[in-house]
């Protein structure tokens, strides 16, 4: 029984996904199937955003690239991805953050 299901919201994330290589594709898709078939996911993969409301960012590494998603909660148990970018350095950028908590109101305002 999958735990979590993660869906897309507008072409925020898809444009993402689109400009990455085949392989760093493969790792996201990879990176997505072990968060929906596991109940409690380690913060490897997903980890919450500190200061924010909700915001959380899924986490992948392919080689010595590193990729974070945001991404949210709606219903418990539904994951709406937001915006994704190659991270560069430690801090994760402030404008990043700020457009993903821009896509969850957004989100939650078509609700």
């Amino acid at each position: 029984m999958r735990n979590w299901k993660i869906t897309f919201y507008k072409n925020y994330f898809q444009d993402f996904f689109d400009t990455q290589t085949p392989k760093v594709r493969d790792k996201i898709i990879w990176t997505f199937d072990l968060i929906e078939e596991l109940h409690r996911v380690p913060q490897t993969y997903l980890k919450h955003i500190e200061n924010t409301h909700g915001l959380y960012e899924i986490r992948v590494q392919h080689g010595s690239d590193i990729f974070r998603i945001f991404c949210f909660f709606d219903n418990g148990n539904l994951i709406v991805l937001a915006n994704g970018f190659q991270k560069k350095s430690q801090k994760t950028p402030f404008k990043e953050i700020q457009f993903a908590l821009k896509i969850k109101r957004e989100y939650e305002n078509e609700k």
